[in-house]
């Protein structure tokens, strides 16, 4: 997704002595923001950068399918999005020696089943580090990391569009804390209050610098809008 979470999942992979060998990612047809229960598509248009910043393929397939299964269990269904994801995989493991799937998950259940389920029947290994992490130690744990990221959308009460898209980690981190302390906030963000994009980690070989964007309102709710922001020029820089 180009998100904080599938990106510090991958640098913990690597921790662990693995090595990612490609990216794989998931994007909306004709529109920048799928009300999906499985993906993170805010930011898709500056995933191209992403994967030249690591210096590695890409594979993407646009998203047919929608939330068709919502329980808790899954099996395979037509038009459901969660058979994207398994043809996207199906590809790359024709392409391409892998033998498991980085997945930047922390809470959700609905998202875990659907991976492994996929993952099984692809004979794959989910690797999930960020699993059930305490989120408060989790987010400062990135921030510590140099997982530099901002906020590509907004959508809780607490979080203003005007003052909070496009802040770092490290600068919604206390405003973060009050919030969960003041409304329940996830403070990662699991409960889809935002989403992030990441600019540069220690896994970049070069940094996404951005050169102009747009916000783009969502749902003008007066106590909790949804707002978004799009890159319509963005470029790679060196690292020094």
């Amino acid at each position: 997704s180009g998100g904080k979470d599938s990106c510090y999942n991958m640098m913990q992979c690597v921790a662990e002595g693995h090595q990612i060998v490609a990216l794989a990612n998931l994007r909306p047809q004709g529109k920048d923001e799928l009300d999906s229960y499985m993906f993170q598509t805010v930011g898709h248009d500056a995933i191209d950068l992403y994967a030249e910043a690591m210096s590695l393929p890409l594979f993407r397939r646009t998203i047919q399918g929608g939330s068709v299964q919502v329980g808790m269990d899954y099996t395979p269904t037509d038009a459901d999005e969660v058979e994207d994801l398994f043809l996207l995989l199906q590809e790359i493991k024709e392409e391409v020696e892998i033998e498991a799937v980085s997945v930047g998950a922390i809470l959700s259940d609905y998202q875990r089943v659907r991976v492994e389920n996929v993952c099984s029947r692809l004979g794959l290994t989910s690797l999930g580090y960020l699993w059930r992490r305490d989120q408060q130690e989790l987010l400062q744990e990135m921030i510590d990391s140099q997982v530099h990221a901002i906020l590509i959308k907004v959508a809780a009460l607490g979080l203003d569009p005007d003052k909070h898209l496009g802040l770092t980690l490290q600068q919604i981190y206390p405003h973060m804390l009050k919030m969960n302390e003041k409304y329940g906030l996830n403070i990662c963000g699991e409960g889809g209050e935002y989403e992030t994009f990441t600019l540069d980690c220690p896994l970049f070989r070069k940094k996404i610098v951005i050169d102009c964007s747009e916000k783009v309102v969502h749902s003008a709710d007066p106590f909790a809008p949804v707002a978004y922001l799009k890159f319509p020029k963005m470029h790679l820089e060196e690292k020094i």
